[in-house]
């Protein structure tokens, strides 16, 4: 090779010698390599060293750039190359031609690929309680993080149009004109639409919300809200898909946020152990005052002689758990019945059960009058 290594420094032509202008190539792509080689060493030193802070942001920024800097310094190695092909082509190409807007619309997708991923990994960091004191609420991130995304990639469209030569002003005037067609024709899919932003904005429930509508055979748990279905997961472990317009028009229960779950029982004690109900109906309400597991200071507490039943004597308890919990509810409502059975048997009472009396008139009955002599009076108990 008889050249000076100086003539790598100076852009190739059409009369470098051939050798010059591979090796220029050659080094354009090593270094193209390394850099992106000590790019990926270089942000796991920094992920390291921002991973004992408590911000938040850095995290978030570091993860965002990870692919889209070395996505950037492959698209100007990968360019470089080209152009330096075609300095030293004596054919006129397409392709060639093309590397400048080519190159430009790759800048503007690496740019909105950054700032996508950046809201995902905000998104994924402001929800996260080791993260944040209050994380944020996952609907609300998940809405406000759809809106950025969509913002950025309508953003990033209009500028690669305006890069591609199309007029920004005359398609936004094409969308005013046909925007009118365009909602008339979809005016289900707005209704969806707005009716998810509602949800997003009321807050009615959010993902993992049980949520039951009693205008609907809708109950279960909400697995995900997007801006046209909700999906909602039933207890039977089967999928619904409700349109969002439907939660603007029904009403919706959310036991997701109730503060306590109430016992509400009536029991009956036999006639014959009257004199027993006011120990009983005492010895009950101490009993659920006493109980850990209720909240009777701030809730009401109610256990009276309630109504004369058809063949026993009637009173009710009425009291809220501390907890909300399905399953430890049942266990609590399950103690107290235990313990009020309990309290009955120690009372010597005994719970009463369906009876009916027969009156059976005798052939010396008188049938002018109905009356019964008093010796043939019998009178049967069967219990049913």
């Amino acid at each position: 090779m008889n050249w000076d290594w100086q003539q790598l420094l100076v852009w190739p032509t059409l009369d470098t010698p051939s050798d010059i202008w591979l090796t220029q190539l050659f080094i354009v792509v090593l270094c193209t390599v390394s850099v992106n080689f000590i790019l990926m060493r270089a942000i796991d030193v920094i992920e390291r060293l921002i991973i004992k802070t408590d911000t938040l942001w850095d995290d978030a920024l570091l993860e965002a750039a990870r692919i889209p800097v070395r996505l950037f310094f492959w698209v100007v190695g990968l360019s470089i190359s080209v152009e330096l092909m075609q300095s030293v082509s004596e054919e006129e190409n397409l392709i060639f031609d093309m590397v400048p807007q080519a190159r430009r619309i790759a800048f503007i997708i690496i740019i909105a690929m950054f700032l996508n991923r950046f809201i995902s990994y905000t998104q994924k960091n402001l929800i996260d309680p080791e993260r944040m004191r209050k994380p944020m609420d996952q609907s609300t991130a998940a809405a406000i993080a759809k809106l950025l995304r969509v913002s950025v990639i309508i953003t990033a469209a209009l500028i690669i149009l305006q890069t591609l030569g199309y007029s920004i002003s005359g398609v936004l005037a094409f969308g005013g004109i046909g925007g009118m067609a365009v909602a008339f024709a979809a005016k289900d899919l707005l209704a969806n639409f707005f009716g998810g932003m509602m949800i997003y904005l009321d807050k009615p429930f959010r993902v993992g919300d049980w949520v039951r509508s009693p205008d609907r055979s809708i109950e279960g748990t909400v697995e995900n809200i997007g801006w046209r279905l909700t999906r909602i997961r039933t207890f039977d472990q089967r999928p619904l898909y409700i349109p969002n317009a439907m939660f603007t028009s029904i009403v919706l229960e959310n036991p997701s946020r109730m503060l306590n779950r109430r016992i509400y029982e009536k029991i009956g004690i036999r006639y014959d152990d009257w004199e027993k109900m006011p120990g009983i109906v005492d010895a009950v309400k101490a009993m659920l005052v006493a109980h850990e597991e209720l909240d009777t200071e701030g809730r009401t507490l109610i256990v009276n002689f309630d109504s004369y039943g058809a063949s026993h004597l009637e009173f009710f308890i009425y009291t809220f758990t501390e907890t909300t919990q399905w399953v430890r509810y049942h266990e609590i409502k399950q103690d107290v019945l235990m313990k009020i059975m309990n309290i009955v048997h120690e009372h010597g009472a005994e719970f009463a059960f369906p009876t009916r009396t027969l009156h059976l008139i005798s052939d010396n009955d008188h049938p002018a009058t109905g009356l019964e002599d008093d010796n043939a009076e019998e009178t049967t108990h069967v219990q049913r």
